[in-house]
């Protein structure tokens, strides 16, 4: 178990280490990062002292350098990787019916280049992931033609898949809602699979967990693409309403175990399965660097609880149809406490048994706070 742990891997967002908000308003924080180096060393810092964070997604453009070679060897020289790279085609003015579904052909060329781009740039980072979110859809009966839409967005996604180089993974994330409201071109995971089938083994479905209507099964979701060999990875945030992009395990942490049940069962949790654990999150009030610590904890104990159900004594209650046992084996795993497992496990790794703890005593947030003063914060827009 304590292996599984150790090899389990959790990538964090450049986003979230920025400055974010509400439709309503944007709040800063001191210390946040003005340049893409200093997300990498925030990132670098998470897993310092967590040791399971070792990437860092980046989104472009907000994460757009000169050199991305160097970039890398930034992070590198930090103690962690480029992970996922994500294209931005839903902030400009020139998508405001659309981008790659959009009824004029001059916007889709733009949107198509990007995507390319970044590919380019995943390819000089040494990322494996393109991430793809569309905010295209249509908010009125009529608006546009849904099949022509879909046939748009076919078309640049196989024009992309195509370019694709050997090693690299295109994810097509899918969200029931917003920014569009009557129809969402990629509305959820059948839409996403139907689109993956179809390019090929390079193309998986991405899970946000905030992407769903209230109700829905997500772990149903993650054991059916487990099956199909079409998950490609998660986008791990909490929800109460909609995409409200909270901490993971914030609002349902029984949802979280759930989900990483599933993986666990299906043996996909190792690094050679190619799931992508993958936080995407917005820290609105609260403090960034602690917030993505307490959110990578949150995924390891809930991988843990996960580790922990009987998975014979529970397949031999589910052949004899006993309801009540099958169900109390899985909450005697979730109703363990697990963090005493991993504080010794970080101890025996030579790491801080209390991550948090480990950080507001390291001087390190009064020590970006001095440090970086003056430049433009980064954040949304950046």
């Amino acid at each position: 178990m304590k292996a599984q742990l150790r090899r389990h891997r959790i990538e964090t967002p450049s986003w979230a280490y920025g400055n974010s908000g509400t439709r309503f308003k944007v709040y800063a924080q001191a210390g946040v990062p003005r340049t893409p180096q200093e997300k990498i060393a925030d990132a670098a810092k998470v897993h310092e002292l967590t040791g399971v964070a070792p990437s860092i997604a980046l989104h472009i453009p907000w994460d757009k350098v000169d050199d991305y070679p160097a970039l890398a060897r930034f992070a590198t020289d930090h103690g962690i990787a480029i992970g996922a790279i994500n294209p931005n085609v839903f902030q400009e003015d020139d998508y405001r019916l659309g981008s790659v579904c959009n009824p004029d052909p001059k916007i889709r060329r733009k949107a198509t280049d990007h995507l390319l781009e970044c590919v380019e740039v995943g390819v000089r980072t040494g990322s494996t992931i393109l991430s793809l979110w569309f905010a295209d859809g249509t908010n009125y009966p009529g608006q546009d033609s849904i099949r022509a839409r879909q046939d748009r967005l076919a078309e640049a996604l196989s024009e992309v898949y195509g370019q694709l180089p050997d090693g690299m993974r295109m994810l097509v994330e899918y969200k029931l809602f917003e920014p569009s409201f009557y129809t969402m071109d990629l509305p959820d995971w059948g839409t996403s699979f139907a689109h993956c089938v179809n390019l090929g083994p390079k193309a998986q479905v991405l899970v946000d967990t905030g992407h769903h209507a209230p109700g829905t099964n997500i772990e149903f979701i993650v054991a059916l693409l487990l099956r199909a060999g079409k998950l490609g990875g998660f986008h791990f945030n909490s929800r109460f309403y909609a995409d409200d992009d909270l901490m993971v395990g914030a609002a349902d942490p029984f949802q979280l175990f759930r989900i990483m049940h599933e993986i666990v069962a299906a043996d996909a949790l190792a690094p050679e399965a190619d799931v992508a654990f993958m936080l995407d999150q917005c820290h609105n009030i609260e403090p960034k660097v602690p917030a993505m610590i307490r959110s990578v904890l949150n995924v390891q104990e809930a991988t843990a609880k996960a580790l922990l159900v009987d998975r014979e004594v529970l397949a031999k209650a589910q052949a004899e149809g006993d309801v009540l046992g099958a169900n109390a084996v899985l909450m005697d795993a979730y109703n363990t406490d697990v963090r005493p497992l991993l504080a010794e496990l970080r101890t025996e790794d030579g790491l801080d048994p209390d991550p948090i703890g480990a950080y507001h005593r390291s001087g390190y947030q009064q020590k970006i706070e001095a440090e970086r003063v003056g430049g433009s914060a980064m954040g949304w827009g950046a």
